[in-house]
Order: C-alpha cells, then structure tokens, then sequence
C-alpha cells in the first residue's frame, strides 16, 4: 500500500473512534502505521492551559514513562516558538541547544552519533504538529487543542516537503477528531446527567431544552410512528444555521425530504434506534453539505408518545480533504490522469469472470485487479463485454495504449521539467480528442491509455489515427518546438479477460 493510501487510511480511522480516549490512541496509532515514524506522543492541552502526554505509539518503554505527564504551557510555548518552522510544523535539530533547565516539556531521550550527511535524522532531533482547532472568526488558526511530537523516522531522514505537508495535514484532521470527540463527550455527559436527575419528561423540560437549544452541534426532534412519521417538529439554531433555514421552514420537511437523493437509500437503511450515518442535506441555497447524522428515541415514563431525536454534526471539510485523499490515491500528480491502479479499477468494473459450458473462464489467471462481481449465475443482471472482431456490426470496449517515441530524448536534451510540461501537453490533447464518457490515463512514464466504448473495429483505428495527429502536433518548449511520435495498440475488453491481460496485448501491438 503506498503512501496516499496510508495517509487515507489513518485519516478516515480518526472519525470511526467512539470516545475521547480511542480518539486520542487513534491519533498517534495513525501516525505510526500511516506517516512512516516509529514514534509519536499525543500531547493535550488540559482545562488548566497546561499539556499532558494523553497518548504514545511506537515505544512501549516510552509509554509507560511519559503517559500522564504534564508540560506547563509557558514552557510548551517557549519550545513551539523555536527551531525551524515548516508551515504549521516546527522542527528543532539536535544543534540548536534546546534543552533548558526550567524546560519541562514531556520527551524520551536518546542520543545519537553526528549525522553523516545534512538531512540525516538525529535521535535528538525534534519534530512537532501543532492541532488547532477550527476559527469561528475564519482566523487560520483557532485554539490549540494539543500538539503531537514525532520521533525516529522510518526513512532516517528528516522528512521531505511532501512528509511534512501529510503531517500537517494529518495534525489538522485529528485536531477536528478530538474536538468532535470532547463535544460529543460533553454532550453525552449532559445527557446521562438529565436522566439521572430528572425522572419525568416534565421534569427535565427545562435542562433538556437548554442542552438542546444551546448545543454546538445541529439537533432536531422529529415524529415517529403515525401519518406524520419523520416530519420535524423542533430544530434547535446551529441545525437552522447549517442548513440556512428558518425554523418555521424547517417544520414543512422531513429529513428524507432534504437529502440528496444519492444519498435517501443511506437515510433510510440507518437505525431509528441510534444508528449513525454520513449523507449531505440540501441547504436553501440550493447546495448540499456533508453531515453526520446519529438518531435516539425519546419517550415519556408511560412509554406513550415516541420522539426521535437528531444530532447533525458538520463534517463538509473533513470529507472534502478526504476525497482529495482518495483522488491522490487514485490519480496522477503530474497530470491529473486517473494512473495505472485506477485504470485497472475502471475496466474490472465493466468484466464478469464468464463462465460457460461448465469452465471457468478465469482459471490460472493471476491478476489482482480482475475481482469478478458478476459471476455467472447473475448474468441476466449483466451485459457481458465482448470484443467486436470478425463482426462489422459489433461494437466493443476498445482499449487505446499510446507509447511515445523518444521521449528520454526530451528529458536529456531539454530538461526534466520540458519532459514534464510535454507529458502534460500531451495528456491535455488526449483528454480534448475524447468523447464524454471516455477514460484518459496515464499508465507509464511515457504511456497512455484511452478507454473508448461502443466502438467498432473501424471506428477504433480512425479514432487512434486522430489521437496520433493530436499528439503529433507542435510543442513549444521556449523558443523551440518538438514534435512526439507515438506507437498506438488496440486490443479490446471482454468478460473472462483479466485487465492486466488486456493492457499487456494492448501494449505489445504499441511496440
């Protein structure tokens, strides 16, 4: 698994933590299986301003010597203030003479020989991300809600500009993690406190008003059983403002009524007895935003009527980050191409494994990327793929690879960043010289992919003799032009083919 998938992985495990205490292990667990260090200490600021060591990962001697311990906040501030400062990062190398003797900041200690050369990692080298929670004003940076401390990485280099972007990211996600984990530890303990103190819906109207009109989070009470089932009969103002709309508004609509419509059949598969669920709800300006919605019953002591009440968190940039997560994963950096895993993904998703007069169409085939949905026996659920030749009336899945010729010439002759500027050139001619539908990938260093269906064997040839001219064509490179030649194999897509199969025989007739 690479690195974005990693990053991906240990961001997305941030969110799933029940309580404060798994949220807080959670985050530098994820440090430790997902950035690529052996060490990483969690330290949260406390009630008082001062920070405690609340979790540690990679270092069962370390944990069992700093777990508990407590940082002043003056001497926290002094040591965030030093050092070299990476965007949010601060790194601290073993010269600058750190240790103080009225500095009581919390760290395991170890020492080292001098680094052989400049960016090797020293074990008394240190490296902090700074977790600031969100900024109701829109200030960059909000309160600090704790500070996580790096240790050992796995490269033993000090991290590159990409490592660090990721930390910082990272450190940015679980500061959202543990502010959702205090509010709905502070919200849970509000509600355990209301029912151990008052017995009667009557009772505790007062206290359960203000826990819910005051929440931080949305909530809404909706009807349950009945002609009215779902309608909304209270929202409190955080949901009002969420969603930009009035609570007299909010009354006309049931939930089901303001989900995206992609989204009803999670609406509807989620428990009414506490189930949880991520789907976006319509606001009035015609937008959708990303919501976490968690449902609980709420009855009087004669069990008669049933309420079902709502809490909505807003979870919008945490999913946003997270799909930019998943299209590093799955696309190219340089030319924003879907890449080779993605490719891969995309023709697996049109293939079944056809299996026919009693064979198994994909026995001693050996690619990971062919997973199969459709066995045979669902088939009427299934168009089968199947390549179009000897049939002039039969069109197909027509897979396009373009090779480019000479192109270590460019990089030699002009430059690594012309051979960049000219693979994106050429991956921009591509993407216009495609139907709507159609898949452009990058699958190489210099190759290409097109994925092209419901063509027939002409159309195939006429549309990769265009893709050459395209690519063809002139490109400036300062004050001279090149021009890329490229070899171009077609090879089709079909049900009990695997998809390595079909790119290798599409590649071989490139040559």
């Amino acid at each position: 698994m690479d690195k974005s998938h990693n990053l991906q992985a240990a961001v997305q495990g941030l969110h799933l933590a029940r309580s404060l205490a798994d949220t807080l292990q959670v985050v530098a667990d994820g440090v430790v299986t997902g950035l690529g260090y052996e060490l990483a200490c969690v330290n949260l600021v406390r009630p008082d301003g001062d920070l405690v060591v609340a979790s540690l990962a990679g270092n069962s001697a370390a944990d069992a010597l700093l777990t508990g311990r407590v940082g002043s906040r003056e001497s926290w501030e002094r040591r965030l203030s030093m050092g070299q400062h990476w965007g949010d990062l601060v790194f601290i190398p073993h010269t600058e003479g750190w240790v103080l003797d009225d500095d009581d900041v919390p760290q395991w200690h170890t020492d080292g020989p001098a680094p052989r050369f400049e960016d090797e990692w020293h074990p008394s080298d240190r490296l902090f991300a700074p977790m600031y929670a969100r900024s109701a004003s829109g200030a960059s940076h909000g309160e600090l809600v704790g500070v996580i401390s790096v240790d050992h990485p796995l490269t033993r280099r000090r991290p590159r500009p990409d490592e660090r972007r990721d930390l910082e990211e990272y450190a940015f996600q679980a500061a959202i993690a543990i502010s959702n984990a205090r509010l709905r530890t502070n919200m849970q303990r509000a509600l355990v406190r209301l029912d151990r103190e008052q017995q009667t819906l009557r009772a505790s109207e007062e206290s359960f008003r203000q826990a819910f009109e005051y929440a931080p989070i949305g909530m809404a009470i909706a009807e349950m059983g009945g002609d009215q089932n779902g309608r909304i009969l209270r929202t409190n103002d955080a949901l009002c403002r969420m969603l930009g709309r009035p609570a007299s508004a909010m009354r006309r609509y049931a939930f089901s009524d303001l989900v995206h419509p992609e989204d009803i059949g999670i609406l509807l598969r989620t428990s009414a007895e506490g189930g949880r669920a991520e789907l976006r709800l319509g606001r009035r300006d015609g937008t959708f935003l990303w919501v976490s919605m968690r449902n609980s019953v709420v009855a009087d002591e004669a069990d008669g009527p049933r309420f079902l009440l709502t809490h909505v968190e807003d979870i919008e940039e945490r999913k946003q980050r997270e799909f930019d997560l998943a299209h590093r994963a799955s696309h190219d950096a340089l030319t924003g191409l879907p890449n080779s895993a993605e490719l891969h993904a995309r023709i697996d998703a049109r293939l079944c494994a056809l299996r026919e007069h009693g064979s198994d169409a994909t026995e001693g085939v050996d690619d990971p990327y062919l997973g199969h949905a459709y066995p045979a026996t669902t088939s009427h659920t299934h168009t089968h793929v199947r390549a179009p030749v000897g049939d002039d009336n039969a069109h197909g899945l027509a897979v396009l690879f373009f090779a480019l010729r000479d192109f270590k010439a460019i990089n030699t002759r002009f430059g690594h960043d012309a051979g960049d500027g000219v693979l994106v050139e050429v991956a921009r001619r591509l993407g216009e010289a495609v139907r709507d539908g159609d898949t452009v990938a990058r699958y190489g260093g210099d190759e290409f992919v097109v994925l092209a269906d419901g063509l027939d064997p002409a159309d195939a040839h006429t549309a990769a003799v265009w893709m050459q001219e395209r690519i063809h064509l002139p490109i400036p490179l300062g004050d001279q032009t090149v021009r890329m030649h490229s070899g171009v194999g077609i090879a089709w897509a079909q049900c009990g083919t695997a998809p390595g199969d079909i790119l290798r025989a599409a590649r071989g007739f490139s040559s």
